[in-house]
């Protein structure tokens, strides 16, 4: 069928906690069809306004019977313009899903699952950040069916503490959290630590060997992401595989040309390519080919709002060597209250693909006003 044309732009931020704000893009075409996208990047809300502003004429003139070609037309290589143009690809691909009457993963080639594991990210609602409310937090999630944890707990650690030969102090506070909800969790349940770019070589190495006996999943992000850590980066990931222990991140790669030289140096067992980011859904396929050629696990980067999450399960459903799929943990009420149509219970530790068209869920317009961060973004087509 021909699509209707777009007729209308827009970008809505949410204020969902103190550390975090959701950006919605939406896309309306003639028929009053909406398409939508999430553009979350926490901290740079308004470079990604600014990076959407400037693509707008181009995204009201862009058709839904092509839904990948936006994305590829931008070739975004900065993470603000990569957030903006994936958010457009999410709600064209939306939009052209629910135009002809399609689930999103059916739209982009057919499903090969119709669940997906999941796993609970606790860092963002845990704010007693002692060992035991890690450890509160874990149990929590484990009572809501969650089989698989992640957490951030290296809060006291940054590259300058660590340049200054302060790292092993400073991680102490966070070895005492990981060890706590290993114990609330027990041995059966994957752990996985995320350490957000925070070490250098010598501190991650003292890190992996501090942690032995705790039978983590993955250690994610030790080091900065950038050509002169590769070598680091790999040699980190021998040590941790010593341990029985998988290296994972590249959450903010932007296109196959970002993830090449990590999977050509051997850097990680696992990468995380964020529909957020990736810069586009035909991209995200395109990187998990990639990955899977290399021996790479697949899972993608997703601790962000319901229509990311939901985007991201689609996606999850079509690609080949698919491992598990992030999900925020009850940071806010507002994950589940926002969406009409429903987002999908998790059940065991597992989400289903929606049958619905689209995304399967768009967004209420009155709670977002209600939570509005800032005045809506409005962008016509003349």
């Amino acid at each position: 069928m021909n699509a209707a044309p777009l007729r209308r732009l827009a970008l809505d931020a949410c204020t969902v906690s103190g550390k975090t704000r959701w950006l919605f893009v939406s896309l309306e075409d003639a028929d009053g069809r909406v398409g939508w996208g999430e553009a979350t990047l926490q901290g740079a809300e308004t470079a990604v306004a600014a990076a959407l502003a400037g693509m707008a004429d181009a995204v009201v003139r862009a058709s839904p019977e092509r839904p990948d070609a936006f994305a590829a037309s931008i070739a975004p290589q900065a993470l603000a313009e990569a957030a903006a143009a994936s958010a457009v690809d999410q709600a064209l691909w939306d939009l052209r899903a629910r135009q002809t009457g399609m689930p999103l993963a059916a739209a982009l080639g057919g499903a090969r699952r119709d669940r997906l594991p999941v796993y609970a990210n606790i860092n963002r609602r845990t704010l007693v950040r002692t060992p035991e409310g890690f450890a509160a937090s874990a149990r929590d999630a484990l009572a809501a069916g969650f089989r698989a944890l992640k957490i951030a707990p290296f809060d006291e650690v940054d590259p300058a503490r660590c340049a200054r030969g302060e790292g092993g102090t400073a991680m102490r506070a966070g070895l005492a959290r990981i060890a706590a909800v290993r114990a609330a969790a027990g041995p059966a349940i994957r752990l996985m630590v995320d350490c957000h770019w925070r070490f250098d070589e010598a501190t991650a190495a003292a890190l992996i060997d501090a942690v032995a006996g705790l039978e983590l999943h993955w250690i994610e992000c030790p080091l900065p992401e950038n050509a002169a850590n590769l070598g680091a980066i790999a040699r980190l990931r021998s040590r941790a595989n010593a341990g029985g222990i998988r290296l994972a991140g590249m959450e903010q790669g932007i296109g196959c040309a970002a993830f090449r030289p990590y999977c050509e140096a051997g850097a990680y067992d696992v990468m995380m390519p964020d529909v957020k980011y990736v810069g586009g859904l035909a991209e995200m396929l395109r990187v998990a080919g990639m990955l899977e050629r290399h021996g790479v696990e697949m899972s993608p980067h997703n601790p962000s709002g319901p229509v990311a999450h939901m985007a991201s399960v689609h996606v999850g459903a079509v690609m080949n060597g698919f491992d598990m799929l992030e999900l925020q943990y009850d940071e806010s009420p507002l994950f589940d209250a926002l969406a009409f149509g429903n987002v999908p219970a998790r059940v065991a530790g597992a989400t289903a693909v929606p049958a619905a068209p689209g995304l399967g869920i768009g967004l209420d317009g009155a709670l977002l006003a209600q939570h509005a961060a800032s005045a809506r973004r409005v962008w016509e087509a003349t």
